[in-house]
Protein backbone atom coordinates (compact mmCIF):
# COMPACT_ATOMS: atom_id res chain seq x y z
CA UNK A 1 0.00 0.00 0.00
CA UNK A 2 2.88 2.31 0.86
CA UNK A 3 4.48 1.50 -2.48
CA UNK A 4 1.24 2.29 -4.31
CA UNK A 5 1.00 5.57 -2.46
CA UNK A 6 4.59 6.44 -3.38
CA UNK A 7 3.88 5.61 -7.01
CA UNK A 8 0.85 7.89 -7.06
CA UNK A 9 2.89 10.66 -5.44
CA UNK A 10 5.66 10.30 -8.05
CA UNK A 11 3.07 10.30 -10.85
CA UNK A 12 1.51 13.46 -9.43
CA UNK A 13 4.91 15.16 -9.26
CA UNK A 14 5.65 14.18 -12.86
CA UNK A 15 2.31 15.60 -13.97
CA UNK A 16 2.97 18.87 -12.16
CA UNK A 17 6.45 19.07 -13.71
CA UNK A 18 5.04 18.36 -17.18
CA UNK A 19 2.30 20.96 -16.71
CA UNK A 20 4.85 23.55 -15.59
CA UNK A 21 7.02 22.70 -18.61
CA UNK A 22 4.03 23.01 -20.94
CA UNK A 23 3.14 26.38 -19.39
CA UNK A 24 6.68 27.70 -19.86
CA UNK A 25 6.71 26.49 -23.48
CA UNK A 26 3.37 28.17 -24.16
CA UNK A 27 4.65 31.46 -22.72
CA UNK A 28 7.49 31.54 -25.25
CA UNK A 29 6.78 32.89 -28.71
CA UNK A 30 7.17 30.58 -31.69
CA UNK A 31 10.59 31.98 -32.63
CA UNK A 32 11.96 31.31 -29.15
CA UNK A 33 10.65 27.77 -29.35
CA UNK A 34 12.44 27.22 -32.69
CA UNK A 35 15.73 28.60 -31.32
CA UNK A 36 15.53 26.48 -28.18
CA UNK A 37 14.88 23.38 -30.29
CA UNK A 38 17.91 24.20 -32.47
CA UNK A 39 20.11 24.63 -29.40
CA UNK A 40 18.81 21.43 -27.83
CA UNK A 41 19.43 19.46 -31.04
CA UNK A 42 22.95 20.84 -31.42
CA UNK A 43 22.26 22.94 -34.54
CA UNK A 44 23.69 26.01 -32.82
CA UNK A 45 25.03 27.08 -29.43
CA UNK A 46 23.12 30.38 -29.26
CA UNK A 47 21.28 32.92 -31.40
CA UNK A 48 23.27 35.23 -33.66
CA UNK A 49 20.81 37.70 -35.18
CA UNK A 50 20.87 40.86 -37.24
CA UNK A 51 18.81 43.91 -38.10
CA UNK A 52 19.32 44.54 -41.85
CA UNK A 53 17.82 47.91 -42.93
CA UNK A 54 18.16 49.37 -46.40
CA UNK A 55 19.59 52.92 -46.07
CA UNK A 56 16.91 54.45 -48.30
CA UNK A 57 14.87 56.25 -45.64
CA UNK A 58 14.34 56.72 -41.92
CA UNK A 59 13.25 53.87 -39.66
CA UNK A 60 9.69 53.79 -38.32
CA UNK A 61 7.83 52.19 -35.40
CA UNK A 62 7.57 48.86 -37.25
CA UNK A 63 11.36 48.66 -37.52
CA UNK A 64 11.59 49.13 -33.76
CA UNK A 65 9.79 45.81 -33.36
CA UNK A 66 12.39 44.05 -35.51
CA UNK A 67 15.30 45.75 -33.72
CA UNK A 68 14.06 44.82 -30.26
CA UNK A 69 13.07 41.29 -31.33
CA UNK A 70 16.43 40.50 -32.91
CA UNK A 71 18.45 42.12 -30.14
CA UNK A 72 16.34 40.48 -27.44
CA UNK A 73 16.76 37.01 -28.94
CA UNK A 74 20.53 37.38 -29.19
CA UNK A 75 20.75 38.61 -25.61
CA UNK A 76 18.42 35.93 -24.23
CA UNK A 77 20.26 33.06 -25.90
CA UNK A 78 23.83 34.21 -25.32
CA UNK A 79 24.54 35.20 -28.90
CA UNK A 80 25.43 38.37 -30.79
CA UNK A 81 23.45 41.08 -32.54
CA UNK A 82 24.59 42.72 -35.79
CA UNK A 83 23.48 45.95 -37.41
CA UNK A 84 23.98 45.42 -41.12
CA UNK A 85 23.05 47.78 -43.90
CA UNK A 86 21.58 45.99 -46.92
CA UNK A 87 23.04 48.58 -49.27
CA UNK A 88 22.84 46.65 -52.54
CA UNK A 89 20.73 49.24 -54.40
CA UNK A 90 22.50 52.62 -54.61
CA UNK A 91 19.59 54.26 -56.46
CA UNK A 92 17.95 55.57 -53.28
CA UNK A 93 20.64 55.09 -50.64
CA UNK A 94 22.25 58.00 -48.81
CA UNK A 95 24.81 58.49 -46.06
CA UNK A 96 22.17 60.63 -44.30
CA UNK A 97 19.99 57.55 -43.90
CA UNK A 98 22.91 55.43 -42.68
CA UNK A 99 23.67 57.94 -39.93
CA UNK A 100 20.03 58.31 -38.88
CA UNK A 101 19.55 54.53 -38.71
CA UNK A 102 22.63 54.04 -36.52
CA UNK A 103 21.34 56.70 -34.13
CA UNK A 104 17.83 55.20 -34.08
CA UNK A 105 18.99 51.64 -33.42
CA UNK A 106 21.14 52.79 -30.50
CA UNK A 107 18.33 54.91 -29.07
CA UNK A 108 15.72 52.15 -29.24
CA UNK A 109 18.09 49.85 -27.37
CA UNK A 110 19.66 47.64 -30.04
CA UNK A 111 23.21 47.44 -28.71
CA UNK A 112 25.29 46.23 -31.65
CA UNK A 113 28.59 47.21 -29.92
CA UNK A 114 31.28 47.03 -32.63
CA UNK A 115 29.23 44.73 -34.87
CA UNK A 116 28.36 47.23 -37.63
CA UNK A 117 28.45 45.77 -41.14
CA UNK A 118 27.63 46.73 -44.72
CA UNK A 119 26.44 44.33 -47.41
CA UNK A 120 28.59 46.30 -49.86
CA UNK A 121 31.69 45.10 -47.98
CA UNK A 122 30.82 41.62 -49.29
CA UNK A 123 30.42 42.55 -52.98
CA UNK A 124 33.61 40.66 -53.83
CA UNK A 125 32.39 37.50 -52.12
CA UNK A 126 28.99 37.83 -53.77
CA UNK A 127 30.66 38.08 -57.17
CA UNK A 128 32.70 34.96 -56.40
CA UNK A 129 29.48 33.21 -55.33
CA UNK A 130 27.87 34.07 -58.66
CA UNK A 131 30.91 32.70 -60.53
CA UNK A 132 30.64 29.51 -58.47
CA UNK A 133 27.02 29.09 -59.50
CA UNK A 134 27.95 29.55 -63.17
CA UNK A 135 30.65 26.90 -62.87
CA UNK A 136 28.13 24.53 -61.27
CA UNK A 137 25.73 25.12 -64.13
CA UNK A 138 23.33 26.91 -61.76
CA UNK A 139 23.42 30.42 -63.28
CA UNK A 140 23.46 31.96 -66.75
CA UNK A 141 23.63 35.34 -68.45
CA UNK A 142 20.33 36.31 -70.08
CA UNK A 143 19.77 38.96 -72.79
CA UNK A 144 15.98 39.13 -72.55
CA UNK A 145 14.52 42.58 -71.93
CA UNK A 146 12.69 43.21 -68.63
CA UNK A 147 9.35 42.96 -70.44
CA UNK A 148 10.36 39.68 -72.07
CA UNK A 149 11.52 38.26 -68.74
CA UNK A 150 8.10 39.08 -67.25
CA UNK A 151 6.38 37.47 -70.24
CA UNK A 152 8.50 34.31 -70.00
CA UNK A 153 7.96 34.04 -66.25
CA UNK A 154 4.36 32.86 -66.56
CA UNK A 155 1.58 33.45 -64.03
CA UNK A 156 0.35 32.04 -60.75
CA UNK A 157 -1.66 29.46 -62.70
CA UNK A 158 0.61 28.93 -65.74
CA UNK A 159 4.26 27.80 -65.72
CA UNK A 160 6.96 29.92 -67.24
CA UNK A 161 9.11 28.99 -70.25
CA UNK A 162 12.85 28.78 -70.56
CA UNK A 163 14.87 31.73 -71.78
CA UNK A 164 16.52 31.11 -75.17
CA UNK A 165 19.82 31.95 -73.44
CA UNK A 166 19.37 29.39 -70.67
CA UNK A 167 21.61 26.77 -72.27
CA UNK A 168 24.68 28.90 -72.84
CA UNK A 169 27.89 27.08 -71.99
CA UNK A 170 29.70 27.63 -68.72
CA UNK A 171 32.60 29.24 -70.61
CA UNK A 172 30.32 31.64 -72.45
CA UNK A 173 28.50 32.61 -69.23
CA UNK A 174 31.77 33.20 -67.38
CA UNK A 175 33.05 35.45 -70.17
CA UNK A 176 29.79 37.39 -70.42
CA UNK A 177 29.52 37.86 -66.66
CA UNK A 178 33.09 39.14 -66.49
CA UNK A 179 32.24 41.51 -69.32
CA UNK A 180 29.25 42.73 -67.32
CA UNK A 181 31.56 43.40 -64.37
CA UNK A 182 34.06 45.22 -66.57
CA UNK A 183 31.44 47.58 -67.97
CA UNK A 184 31.43 46.23 -71.52
CA UNK A 185 27.63 46.26 -71.87
CA UNK A 186 24.94 48.95 -71.45
CA UNK A 187 22.78 49.13 -68.35
CA UNK A 188 19.86 46.71 -68.53
CA UNK A 189 21.18 44.84 -71.57
CA UNK A 190 22.08 41.68 -69.67
CA UNK A 191 21.36 40.08 -66.31
CA UNK A 192 22.64 37.04 -64.49
CA UNK A 193 19.89 34.61 -63.56
CA UNK A 194 19.84 31.58 -61.29
CA UNK A 195 19.00 28.38 -63.16
CA UNK A 196 16.33 26.68 -61.05
CA UNK A 197 12.91 25.74 -62.46
CA UNK A 198 10.71 27.77 -64.78
CA UNK A 199 7.78 25.49 -63.97
CA UNK A 200 8.03 25.94 -60.20
CA UNK A 201 4.72 26.76 -58.50
CA UNK A 202 6.69 29.43 -56.59
CA UNK A 203 7.32 32.27 -59.04
CA UNK A 204 10.36 33.37 -57.00
CA UNK A 205 12.07 30.13 -58.08
CA UNK A 206 11.54 30.68 -61.82
CA UNK A 207 15.13 31.56 -62.70
CA UNK A 208 15.25 34.79 -60.63
CA UNK A 209 17.63 37.60 -61.55
CA UNK A 210 20.62 37.67 -59.20
CA UNK A 211 22.77 40.40 -60.82
CA UNK A 212 22.03 43.42 -62.99
CA UNK A 213 24.12 46.08 -64.72
CA UNK A 214 23.66 49.55 -63.17
CA UNK A 215 26.17 52.36 -63.45
CA UNK A 216 25.47 54.14 -60.18
CA UNK A 217 27.79 55.70 -57.63
CA UNK A 218 27.49 53.78 -54.37
CA UNK A 219 27.64 55.60 -51.02
CA UNK A 220 30.20 53.08 -49.71
CA UNK A 221 32.06 51.64 -52.74
CA UNK A 222 31.91 54.65 -55.05
CA UNK A 223 32.28 53.64 -58.74
CA UNK A 224 34.14 50.39 -58.13
CA UNK A 225 31.21 48.28 -59.34
CA UNK A 226 28.82 48.65 -62.27
CA UNK A 227 26.97 45.42 -61.47
CA UNK A 228 24.97 44.96 -58.29
CA UNK A 229 23.46 41.84 -56.71
CA UNK A 230 19.73 41.54 -56.18
CA UNK A 231 18.44 41.47 -52.62
CA UNK A 232 17.25 37.84 -52.70
CA UNK A 233 20.72 36.70 -53.74
CA UNK A 234 22.72 39.04 -51.53
CA UNK A 235 20.81 38.64 -48.28
CA UNK A 236 21.41 34.93 -47.60
CA UNK A 237 25.11 35.39 -48.47
CA UNK A 238 25.41 38.27 -46.00
CA UNK A 239 23.77 36.16 -43.28
CA UNK A 240 26.03 33.20 -44.01
CA UNK A 241 29.24 35.28 -44.03
CA UNK A 242 28.36 36.82 -40.65
CA UNK A 243 27.45 33.47 -39.12
CA UNK A 244 23.82 34.42 -38.51
CA UNK A 245 21.99 31.46 -37.01
CA UNK A 246 18.42 32.72 -37.32
CA UNK A 247 17.47 35.24 -39.99
CA UNK A 248 14.32 36.85 -38.61
CA UNK A 249 12.23 38.69 -41.20
CA UNK A 250 8.63 39.67 -41.87
CA UNK A 251 5.95 37.55 -43.50
CA UNK A 252 6.25 38.98 -47.02
CA UNK A 253 9.55 37.07 -47.30
CA UNK A 254 7.95 33.70 -46.57
CA UNK A 255 7.54 32.93 -50.30
CA UNK A 256 11.20 33.90 -50.79
CA UNK A 257 12.48 31.38 -48.23
CA UNK A 258 12.93 28.55 -50.81
CA UNK A 259 15.24 30.85 -52.79
CA UNK A 260 17.09 31.86 -49.60
CA UNK A 261 17.64 28.18 -48.79
CA UNK A 262 18.66 27.43 -52.40
CA UNK A 263 21.37 30.12 -52.38
CA UNK A 264 23.04 29.00 -49.13
CA UNK A 265 22.76 25.34 -50.18
CA UNK A 266 24.21 25.78 -53.68
CA UNK A 267 27.04 27.95 -52.34
CA UNK A 268 27.76 25.15 -49.87
CA UNK A 269 27.96 27.10 -46.63
CA UNK A 270 28.86 24.75 -43.78
CA UNK A 271 26.46 26.24 -41.22
CA UNK A 272 23.64 27.83 -43.22
CA UNK A 273 21.35 30.31 -41.45
CA UNK A 274 17.65 29.55 -40.94
CA UNK A 275 15.06 32.09 -42.11
CA UNK A 276 12.04 32.60 -39.83
CA UNK A 277 9.15 34.95 -40.62
CA UNK A 278 6.90 36.88 -38.23
CA UNK A 279 3.98 39.28 -38.68
CA UNK A 280 4.68 42.96 -39.25
CA UNK A 281 3.47 45.60 -36.84
CA UNK A 282 0.54 47.54 -38.31
CA UNK A 283 -0.51 50.66 -36.41
CA UNK A 284 -3.89 52.26 -37.13
CA UNK A 285 -4.14 55.71 -38.75
CA UNK A 286 -0.44 56.29 -39.28
CA UNK A 287 1.80 56.57 -42.33
CA UNK A 288 4.83 54.28 -42.53
CA UNK A 289 5.33 53.93 -46.29
CA UNK A 290 8.64 55.56 -47.27
CA UNK A 291 7.36 56.88 -50.59
CA UNK A 292 4.42 58.60 -48.86
CA UNK A 293 6.61 60.12 -46.16
CA UNK A 294 9.14 61.21 -48.80
CA UNK A 295 6.34 63.01 -50.65
CA UNK A 296 5.14 64.70 -47.44
CA UNK A 297 8.71 65.90 -46.83
CA UNK A 298 9.30 67.06 -50.41
CA UNK A 299 5.92 68.86 -50.58
CA UNK A 300 6.64 70.69 -47.32
CA UNK A 301 3.58 69.25 -45.58
CA UNK A 302 5.87 68.07 -42.76
CA UNK A 303 9.18 69.63 -41.77
CA UNK A 304 11.28 66.50 -42.27
CA UNK A 305 11.42 62.78 -41.55
CA UNK A 306 11.43 63.66 -37.84
CA UNK A 307 8.21 65.72 -37.89
CA UNK A 308 6.43 64.79 -34.63
CA UNK A 309 3.24 63.89 -36.51
CA UNK A 310 5.02 60.92 -38.11
CA UNK A 311 5.90 57.60 -36.52
CA UNK A 312 9.48 57.37 -37.72
CA UNK A 313 11.70 56.57 -34.76
CA UNK A 314 13.36 59.98 -35.00
CA UNK A 315 9.90 61.63 -35.04
CA UNK A 316 8.80 59.69 -31.97
CA UNK A 317 12.01 60.66 -30.19
CA UNK A 318 11.56 64.34 -31.15
CA UNK A 319 7.95 64.26 -29.98
CA UNK A 320 9.03 62.91 -26.58
CA UNK A 321 8.49 59.16 -26.64
CA UNK A 322 11.01 57.14 -24.65
CA UNK A 323 12.83 53.89 -25.52
CA UNK A 324 11.21 52.33 -22.45
CA UNK A 325 7.71 53.17 -23.68
CA UNK A 326 8.40 51.69 -27.11
CA UNK A 327 9.78 48.50 -25.58
CA UNK A 328 6.69 48.17 -23.37
CA UNK A 329 4.53 48.69 -26.45
CA UNK A 330 6.35 45.93 -28.35
CA UNK A 331 6.01 43.58 -25.37
CA UNK A 332 2.25 44.20 -25.35
CA UNK A 333 2.02 43.59 -29.10
CA UNK A 334 3.87 40.27 -28.88
CA UNK A 335 5.27 38.16 -31.72
CA UNK A 336 3.09 36.00 -33.96
CA UNK A 337 2.52 34.69 -37.47
CA UNK A 338 -0.89 36.36 -37.76
CA UNK A 339 -1.26 39.79 -39.35
CA UNK A 340 -3.21 42.25 -37.21
CA UNK A 341 -3.48 45.97 -36.52
CA UNK A 342 -2.75 47.66 -33.22
CA UNK A 343 -4.58 50.81 -32.16
CA UNK A 344 -2.39 53.91 -31.79
CA UNK A 345 -3.97 54.48 -28.36
CA UNK A 346 -1.98 51.51 -27.04
CA UNK A 347 1.27 53.32 -27.87
CA UNK A 348 -0.07 56.43 -26.11
CA UNK A 349 -0.97 54.34 -23.07
CA UNK A 350 2.62 53.07 -22.90
CA UNK A 351 4.18 56.55 -22.89
CA UNK A 352 1.74 57.75 -20.22
CA UNK A 353 2.61 54.77 -18.03
CA UNK A 354 6.32 55.40 -18.50
CA UNK A 355 6.23 59.13 -17.73
CA UNK A 356 3.65 59.44 -14.98
CA UNK A 357 6.02 58.66 -12.09
CA UNK A 358 9.20 60.01 -13.71
CA UNK A 359 8.44 63.52 -14.88
CA UNK A 360 7.73 66.71 -12.90
CA UNK A 361 4.24 68.18 -13.05
CA UNK A 362 4.21 71.89 -13.72
CA UNK A 363 1.59 74.57 -14.29
CA UNK A 364 1.23 75.88 -17.83
CA UNK A 365 -1.31 78.31 -19.29
CA UNK A 366 -1.86 77.68 -23.00
CA UNK A 367 -4.60 80.24 -23.74
CA UNK A 368 -3.83 83.00 -21.24
CA UNK A 369 -6.04 85.66 -19.74
CA UNK A 370 -4.78 87.90 -16.94
CA UNK A 371 -6.18 87.54 -13.43
CA UNK A 372 -5.57 90.41 -10.98
CA UNK A 373 -6.01 89.88 -7.23
CA UNK A 374 -7.04 93.40 -6.26
CA UNK A 375 -6.49 93.02 -2.51
CA UNK A 376 -3.08 91.34 -2.77
CA UNK A 377 -0.07 93.63 -2.05
CA UNK A 378 1.20 95.09 -5.34
CA UNK A 379 4.92 94.42 -4.96
CA UNK A 380 4.70 91.24 -2.93
CA UNK A 381 5.98 87.92 -4.27
CA UNK A 382 5.73 84.78 -2.16
CA UNK A 383 6.85 81.26 -2.93
CA UNK A 384 4.54 78.30 -2.66
CA UNK A 385 5.77 74.81 -1.81
CA UNK A 386 4.69 72.56 -4.65
CA UNK A 387 5.42 68.81 -4.99
CA UNK A 388 7.17 67.89 -8.23
CA UNK A 389 5.02 64.80 -8.65
CA UNK A 390 2.12 64.07 -6.32
CA UNK A 391 2.35 60.34 -7.08
CA UNK A 392 6.08 60.09 -6.42
CA UNK A 393 7.23 61.76 -3.21
CA UNK A 394 10.85 60.83 -3.97
CA UNK A 395 10.91 63.54 -6.63
CA UNK A 396 10.73 66.20 -3.92
CA UNK A 397 9.26 69.70 -4.16
CA UNK A 398 9.98 73.13 -5.60
CA UNK A 399 9.20 76.78 -4.86
CA UNK A 400 6.75 78.44 -7.26
CA UNK A 401 6.39 82.26 -7.23
CA UNK A 402 2.95 83.79 -6.60
CA UNK A 403 1.93 87.43 -6.95
CA UNK A 404 -0.84 89.94 -7.53
CA UNK A 405 -1.03 89.37 -11.30
CA UNK A 406 -1.42 85.88 -12.69
CA UNK A 407 -2.28 84.14 -15.93
CA UNK A 408 -5.00 81.52 -16.00
CA UNK A 409 -6.40 79.50 -18.90
CA UNK A 410 -9.26 81.22 -20.71
CA UNK A 411 -11.39 78.08 -20.46
CA UNK A 412 -11.29 78.42 -16.65
CA UNK A 413 -13.47 81.55 -16.72
CA UNK A 414 -16.95 82.13 -18.12
CA UNK A 415 -19.21 85.15 -17.85
CA UNK A 416 -22.40 83.07 -18.09
CA UNK A 417 -21.49 79.51 -17.14
CA UNK A 418 -23.65 76.44 -17.76
CA UNK A 419 -24.83 74.23 -14.92
CA UNK A 420 -22.15 72.16 -13.19
CA UNK A 421 -19.42 74.58 -14.25
CA UNK A 422 -17.24 74.74 -11.13
CA UNK A 423 -14.50 77.03 -12.28
CA UNK A 424 -14.33 80.82 -12.14
CA UNK A 425 -17.25 83.12 -12.98
CA UNK A 426 -18.61 86.39 -11.52
CA UNK A 427 -19.34 85.89 -7.83
CA UNK A 428 -17.89 82.37 -7.65
CA UNK A 429 -15.03 81.25 -5.43
CA UNK A 430 -12.37 78.73 -6.50
CA UNK A 431 -9.03 77.54 -5.24
CA UNK A 432 -5.88 78.60 -7.06
CA UNK A 433 -3.88 75.37 -7.06
CA UNK A 434 -1.25 75.28 -4.25
CA UNK A 435 -2.22 78.85 -3.27
CA UNK A 436 -5.40 80.64 -2.04
CA UNK A 437 -9.14 80.83 -2.52
CA UNK A 438 -10.15 83.70 -4.81
CA UNK A 439 -13.57 85.16 -5.65
CA UNK A 440 -14.34 86.83 -8.98
CA UNK A 441 -15.53 90.43 -8.43
CA UNK A 442 -15.30 91.88 -11.96
CA UNK A 443 -13.93 91.42 -15.45
CA UNK A 444 -12.89 93.59 -18.42
CA UNK A 445 -13.63 92.95 -22.10
CA UNK A 446 -12.41 94.49 -25.33
CA UNK A 447 -14.63 96.00 -28.03
CA UNK A 448 -15.36 92.53 -29.39
CA UNK A 449 -16.57 91.30 -26.03
CA UNK A 450 -13.50 89.15 -25.42
CA UNK A 451 -12.41 88.98 -21.78
CA UNK A 452 -9.02 90.65 -21.28
CA UNK A 453 -8.83 90.82 -17.46
CA UNK A 454 -10.45 89.08 -14.51
CA UNK A 455 -10.53 90.80 -11.14
CA UNK A 456 -10.65 88.81 -7.92
CA UNK A 457 -10.12 89.11 -4.21
CA UNK A 458 -8.30 86.49 -2.16
CA UNK A 459 -8.75 85.18 1.35
CA UNK A 460 -5.32 85.11 3.07
CA UNK A 461 -6.61 82.54 5.60
CA UNK A 462 -7.00 79.92 2.90
CA UNK A 463 -3.37 79.38 1.92
CA UNK A 464 -2.70 75.83 0.74
CA UNK A 465 -1.07 73.72 3.43
CA UNK A 466 -2.16 76.07 6.25
CA UNK A 467 -4.71 73.62 7.62
CA UNK A 468 -7.65 75.83 6.71
CA UNK A 469 -10.82 73.88 7.47
CA UNK A 470 -13.49 76.48 6.75
CA UNK A 471 -15.68 76.58 3.67
CA UNK A 472 -15.14 74.29 0.73
CA UNK A 473 -14.99 75.04 -2.98
CA UNK A 474 -15.71 72.70 -5.87
CA UNK A 475 -13.31 74.17 -8.38
CA UNK A 476 -9.50 74.30 -8.50
CA UNK A 477 -7.65 76.01 -11.34
CA UNK A 478 -3.97 76.35 -12.16
CA UNK A 479 -2.10 79.60 -12.78
CA UNK A 480 1.28 81.17 -13.52
CA UNK A 481 2.62 84.34 -11.92
CA UNK A 482 2.83 87.02 -14.62
CA UNK A 483 6.05 88.56 -13.30
CA UNK A 484 7.98 85.27 -13.42
CA UNK A 485 6.25 83.47 -16.30
CA UNK A 486 8.33 81.75 -18.94
CA UNK A 487 6.90 82.40 -22.39
CA UNK A 488 6.82 79.44 -24.77
CA UNK A 489 5.49 78.15 -28.08
CA UNK A 490 3.45 74.98 -27.77
CA UNK A 491 2.49 72.59 -30.53
CA UNK A 492 -0.54 70.34 -30.24
CA UNK A 493 -0.84 67.36 -32.57
CA UNK A 494 -3.54 65.17 -34.01
CA UNK A 495 -3.10 62.26 -36.42
CA UNK A 496 -1.77 63.48 -39.73
CA UNK A 497 -4.45 61.45 -41.51
CA UNK A 498 -8.20 61.73 -41.02
CA UNK A 499 -9.15 58.98 -38.55
CA UNK A 500 -12.79 58.89 -39.65
CA UNK A 501 -12.08 58.49 -43.37
CA UNK A 502 -8.98 56.28 -43.18
CA UNK A 503 -5.40 56.75 -44.35
CA UNK A 504 -5.92 56.70 -48.12
CA UNK A 505 -8.41 58.22 -50.55
CA UNK A 506 -9.94 56.15 -53.37
CA UNK A 507 -7.25 57.37 -55.79
CA UNK A 508 -4.49 56.18 -53.42
CA UNK A 509 -3.53 59.66 -52.23
CA UNK A 510 -3.17 60.41 -48.54
CA UNK A 511 -6.28 61.57 -46.70
CA UNK A 512 -4.61 64.36 -44.73
CA UNK A 513 -6.07 65.92 -41.61
CA UNK A 514 -5.97 69.74 -41.96
CA UNK A 515 -5.91 70.08 -38.16
CA UNK A 516 -2.95 67.79 -37.55
CA UNK A 517 -0.97 70.60 -35.90
CA UNK A 518 -2.03 73.62 -33.83
CA UNK A 519 0.67 76.14 -32.89
CA UNK A 520 0.13 78.30 -29.80
CA UNK A 521 2.61 81.16 -29.74
CA UNK A 522 1.84 82.96 -26.47
CA UNK A 523 1.80 80.39 -23.70
CA UNK A 524 3.03 81.00 -20.15
CA UNK A 525 4.75 78.41 -17.99
CA UNK A 526 6.00 78.49 -14.46
CA UNK A 527 9.71 79.43 -14.24
CA UNK A 528 10.90 75.95 -13.25
CA UNK A 529 11.00 75.04 -16.97
CA UNK A 530 13.49 77.79 -17.79
CA UNK A 531 16.61 76.39 -19.38
CA UNK A 532 14.97 73.06 -20.22
CA UNK A 533 17.04 71.14 -22.77
CA UNK A 534 16.07 69.26 -25.92
CA UNK A 535 14.02 66.09 -25.26
CA UNK A 536 13.38 67.10 -21.61
CA UNK A 537 9.76 66.37 -20.77
CA UNK A 538 7.13 67.52 -18.25
CA UNK A 539 3.52 66.94 -17.40
CA UNK A 540 1.64 70.21 -17.89
CA UNK A 541 -1.21 69.91 -15.41
CA UNK A 542 -4.54 69.17 -17.11
CA UNK A 543 -2.99 69.48 -20.60
CA UNK A 544 -0.83 66.38 -21.01
CA UNK A 545 2.82 65.47 -21.37
CA UNK A 546 5.12 67.81 -23.29
CA UNK A 547 8.68 67.61 -24.57
CA UNK A 548 11.18 70.31 -25.51
CA UNK A 549 11.49 70.29 -29.31
CA UNK A 550 15.00 69.31 -30.37
CA UNK A 551 14.96 71.20 -33.67
CA UNK A 552 13.29 74.57 -33.07
CA UNK A 553 13.64 75.25 -29.34
CA UNK A 554 16.43 77.70 -28.50
CA UNK A 555 17.62 79.69 -25.52
CA UNK A 556 15.07 82.43 -24.98
CA UNK A 557 12.53 80.69 -27.24
CA UNK A 558 11.22 77.49 -25.73
CA UNK A 559 9.17 75.22 -28.02
CA UNK A 560 7.26 72.25 -26.61
CA UNK A 561 5.62 69.35 -28.43
CA UNK A 562 2.66 67.65 -26.82
CA UNK A 563 3.60 64.00 -26.54
CA UNK A 564 0.19 62.81 -25.46
CA UNK A 565 -2.90 64.08 -23.65
CA UNK A 566 -3.78 62.85 -20.16
CA UNK A 567 -6.86 60.89 -21.16
CA UNK A 568 -6.60 57.43 -22.64
CA UNK A 569 -9.11 55.44 -24.68
CA UNK A 570 -6.99 52.28 -24.38
CA UNK A 571 -7.82 49.79 -21.64
CA UNK A 572 -5.10 47.20 -20.94
CA UNK A 573 -6.18 43.61 -20.48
Amino acid sequence: MDNDGKGLEDLSMHKETDMQSDKETASKNFIEQIIETDIREGNCTGAITRFPPEPNGYLHIGHAKSILLNYGLAKKYGGKFNLRFDDTNPTKEKTEFVESIIEDVKWVGGDFEDRLFFASDYFGQMYEGAVKLIKKGKAYVCDLTPDEIREYRGTLTEPGKNSPYRDRTMEENLALFEGMKNGEYPDGSKVLRAKIDMASPNINMRDPIIYRIARMTHHNTGDKWCIYPMYDFAHPIEDAIEGITHSICTLEFEDHRPLYDWVVRELEYANPPKQIEFAKLYLTNVITGKRYIKKLVEDGIVDGWDDPRLVSISALRRRGFTPESIKTFMDLCGVSKSQSSVDYSMLEYCIREDLKLKRPRVMAVLDPVKLIITNYPKEQIEYMDVPNNQENEAMGARKVPFGRELYIDRQDFMIEPPKKYFRLYPGNEVRLMHAYFVTCTDYVTDEDGRVTEIHCTYDPETKSGSGFAGRKVKGTIHWVAASAAEKAEIRLYENIVDEEKGVYNEDGSLNLNPNSITVLKNCYLEPSVKGAKAYESFQFLRHGYFCVDSKDSKEGHLVFNRIVSLKSSYKPD
